[in-house]
């Protein structure tokens, strides 16, 4: 799948509706899995204004679900101030990559990036989280939202998409050759119930 492509459904069948948030400020050239970094305010109210509308298209609830961290609950400003019902979950947040947070990609040792990419799913980069654990936070959160059985609208990260969409559960490892980049940011990425 292309970066930024969404995942096709019928209309009225998915359920669960996932933006990546606009590009953060200051975001270029570092690892930003939990760094906090802040939006421009114009790019919040535009992903904001994307997301009113498609639920006005798709007669989906005003109710958002959005990561914590600020570069997602910056867009949920917004769509409270148009009174939408917002719920701020940890689950949602970007991977945690430890030591290596908000530093350049250029300073973190490459044996240290080689022994990542060696086993994709199960080391945890900077000491941090791996893309397994980050898995189980994904899963927990699809598993409540198909109990619920009702569409959910989310404001998250490329990480998160990334395993939501490519990572399926009991999947034993990953080919790091072959992990796609993360969807576009401010793009819309969805799935139907059940899958």
């Amino acid at each position: 799948m292309a970066a930024g492509a969404a995942v096709s459904v019928q209309e009225g069948s998915a359920l669960l509706w996932c933006w990546r948030h606009p590009k953060a400020q200051a975001a270029a050239g570092r690892c930003t899995g939990r760094t906090d970094l802040a939006l421009d305010p114009r790019k919040a109210k535009r992903l904001a204004h994307r997301i009113r509308r498609t639920a006005r298209q798709h007669g989906l609830p005003r109710v958002v679900w959005v990561s914590t961290l600020r570069r997602a609950a910056d867009v949920a400003v917004w769509l409270r101030h148009w009174g939408w019902q917002v719920h701020s979950d940890a689950r949602l947040c970007e991977m945690d990559f430890g030591s290596w947070e908000g530093r350049p990609w250029t300073d973190i040792a490459w044996a240290e990036v080689q022994a990542w990419q060696a086993d994709l799913l199960h080391h945890a980069p900077g000491g941090g989280e791996s893309l397994a654990q980050l898995a189980q936070r994904v899963q927990a959160f699809v598993g409540e939202a198909q109990a619920a059985g009702t569409p959910r609208l989310l404001v998250t990260h490329g990480g998160w998409l990334n395993v939501w969409l490519h990572v399926p559960a009991g999947c034993s490892a990953i080919d790091a050759a072959t992990w796609p980049a993360a969807p576009r940011h401010g793009s819309l990425s969805t799935r139907a119930a059940g899958v």
